[in-house]
């Protein structure tokens, strides 16, 4: 049995991002406003309990725009699309309501404009994350994935080659300034991003973890294993000498990580509910009484509106 002093410490900020709001958000209010079924275009935010839930309201989670009915209502996810998605939805006369992050959007925007400007773009992330396909799907041709320092030093190119670079925005602050070292080393003239690529909530979660990881024995991060933010904030843990889990459900957890351990510190990935981080904090009280103790933290009031085109 744990003692009085037994503590699960929540890192603050943890949980849903504004753009994971607004993302839900549509999908609930199309459902609302036209019933069931609406279609999604990849998962609307990687987490498996949010996506759950809105599969039993009447959302459809498709991969591939060919498995849509023509002319149905098509959601596309928080992590964006490319132009090649878009044109094949206009083709197939469907309804579309875009739940792309807008900080995702921006970066979109940043690509489109560097391209016709001449430059050659280098993209920092990982292949296969929808946002990567999604944001190097804007152009046809003169951008480039980069995920780790061994591309870097891979890279070549003509001497008066305009070169500028973006990065996916949930990848780990640490892990992109070691990149972007080198980037700015092997070509001094490269153009960066106006504003860090890097989300607000991304970074905010990130700087929890580092401020909450010294304080415990064992850090929880609430989040499903396709979500790249998530991993981030366990890896992060990890890096800083505290063993760390990652779970999407209570019965995920295991009772001998918490053998002997007297503070367990708990976060969430970006996509993360807190119903859900509510429901493995009861779990592990479960397990052996515990007090709950909030960090203090960065209090998030981003707040982005939906598209008008459906609250009209």
């Amino acid at each position: 049995m744990n003692s009085d002093s037994d503590q699960i410490i929540l890192a603050q900020p943890r949980g849903f991002c504004a753009g994971v709001d607004r993302a839900i958000n549509i999908v609930n209010e199309a459902l609302q406003r036209f019933g069931a079924p609406i279609y999604v275009r990849h998962e609307i935010v990687h987490n498996v309990y949010v996506v759950e839930e809105l599969r039993t309201k009447g959302a459809i989670f498709v991969e591939e725009l060919a498995e849509v009915p023509k002319g149905a209502i098509v959601v596309f996810s928080a992590h964006g699309v490319s132009q090649e998605v878009r044109r094949d939805a206009a083709a197939r006369g469907l309804q579309i309501y875009d739940a792309t992050c807008p900080l995702v959007s921006k970066v979109h925007v940043e690509v489109v404009k560097m391209c016709k400007d001449g430059f050659t773009v280098l993209m920092i992330g990982h292949a296969g994350h929808p946002e990567v396909e999604g944001t190097m799907g804007q152009v046809n041709a003169g951008i480039f994935l980069i995920e780790s320092l061994a591309d870097v030093a891979k890279l070549s190119f003509p001497a008066q080659t305009k070169l500028a670079f973006v990065t996916q925005t949930t990848l780990s602050v640490d892990e992109t300034k070691e990149i972007v070292d080198a980037l700015t080393q092997k070509f001094p003239q490269i153009i960066k991003p106006r504003k860090q690529d890097i989300c607000y909530a991304t970074q905010n979660r990130q700087d929890a973890v580092k401020f909450m990881a010294p304080q415990v024995d064992v850090v929880i991060v609430v989040g499903s294993k396709m979500s790249s933010n998530s991993n981030r904030l366990r890896e992060l843990a990890e890096k800083l000498g505290v063993p760390a889990y990652m779970v999407d459900s209570p019965d995920q957890l295991q009772a001998d990580w918490f053998v002997g351990k007297k503070r367990v510190g708990l976060t969430a990935g970006a996509s993360a509910p807190e119903t859900l981080a509510q429901a493995i904090v009861q779990r592990i009280q479960e397990l052996g009484p515990r007090k709950v103790h909030s960090l203090p933290g960065v209090v998030e009031d981003t707040v982005f509106s939906l598209p008008k085109s459906l609250v009209d």
